[in-house]
């Protein structure tokens, strides 16, 4: 029996560092730069490939079976599709979301030369004093909503005088908070909490005095939710690749916000029935709360991975996430059994 301890504290203050970096697919660069700085501090060997995903490379005991973790840093997000002729804006979503979920959402565009503004996303048709039943009736599509800068701006030229331009990158405002009963809610925790619990299991490996059972790649990945995050950057000797990402909380699903979740199938099939096997006895050996779940509507790194030809045996864990891709929200338990799972695995020959 190994002994470590995971810093919840400290695991749950980088999270919160992470969702106030906002990082849509295609702008990432100060998430991975913030990521790369937490774990070149643990003594990591860290590099960028091509697409800008972080390698981050930890030499364990043996070579023998290679093993990697995957986790992305890209989230949810918007660009500009249209400034249309009353000065509002048109969007084009970045990873998939139902429109709803992102009504009211205060947000920040950001012009090319790095300034932002800020403004609301709105249906087209939102005042029930000017609209009247029509308001709920409106069909939530991409023709139907638009932002309402915080700008002085009534037509197109006003506001691409501000800076504005088609192709620009919106912003979700997070939102991050932890509550006094240990929860964290905000936007984004799917992936950015399973990117703070390998922080926290690679913490508490290193103050422990400990390495990995064999060597380690961490792949931090910027375009996991248009489906080519992994496709690259797991070295072709890995036997094994660990995907955190969150689990899918909600009716009908066995996952809470307070265990670790073990997917066994998510819409793209089956996980390796032995790496199943191999993570349910190392929770249940070290006493770890852990749930087994099937995710229906979900893809993830791994498939990318395989998809992409690499040889290896893919499971997946991760965090708890109650109403993901929506105002999202975790426990700080679930941060602690994910880490703890990671630490379990790493350390097993």
């Amino acid at each position: 029996m190994i002994e470590y301890h995971i810093d919840v504290s400290s695991m749950t203050g980088f999270l919160l560092g992470l969702l106030n970096i906002y990082s849509p697919t295609g702008d990432t660069e100060r998430a991975i730069a913030y990521v790369r700085k937490t774990f070149d501090s643990l003594g990591l060997e860290t590099a960028l490939n091509v697409k800008g995903a972080l390698i981050a490379t930890w030499e364990g005991q043996s070579i023998g079976r290679p093993r990697a973790l995957t986790a992305h840093v890209d989230t949810l997000g918007a660009m500009v599709k249209e400034i249309k002729p009353n000065g509002r804006l048109r969007l084009t979503q970045l990873g998939g979301y139902a429109w709803n979920t992102v009504e009211g959402e205060g947000c920040f565009v950001r012009t090319a030369t790095g300034a932002t503004v800020s403004g609301t996303i709105l249906p087209i048709k939102v005042s029930v004093h000017v609209h009247g039943k029509e308001v709920a009736e409106l069909e939530r599509k991409e023709a139907n909503i638009e932002v309402r800068l915080d700008a002085r701006t009534t037509k197109a030229e006003e506001t691409r005088a501000l800076g504005i331009e088609v192709g620009d990158f919106c912003y979700l405002d997070a939102r991050a908070q932890l509550t006094d009963a240990g929860f964290i809610r905000s936007r984004h925790l799917d992936d950015k909490a399973s990117v703070a619990c390998i922080y926290g299991a690679f913490k508490a490996l290193a103050e422990a005095g400990l390495t990995p059972a064999q060597r380690t790649t961490a792949l931090i990945t910027n375009f996991e939710e248009v489906g080519h995050g992994a496709s690259t950057g797991i070295p072709a000797d890995c036997v094994e690749l660990l995907v955190v990402d969150m689990a899918a909380v909600g009716e009908g699903q066995n996952s809470d916000e307070f265990s670790c979740g073990i997917c066994v199938k998510d819409s793209g099939g089956p996980y390796h029935i032995e790496m199943r096997r191999k993570l349910v006895e190392l929770a249940q050996n070290a006493d770890i709360p852990y749930k087994l779940d099937v995710y229906p509507y979900y893809g993830s790194d791994g498939a990318a991975a395989l998809q992409a030809g690499s040889d290896l045996r893919v499971g997946l864990i991760g965090p708890g996430v109650d109403a993901s891709h929506a105002y999202e929200r975790t426990h700080q338990d679930s941060l602690a059994a994910t880490a703890r799972l990671i630490v379990e695995y790493l350390a097993t020959p």
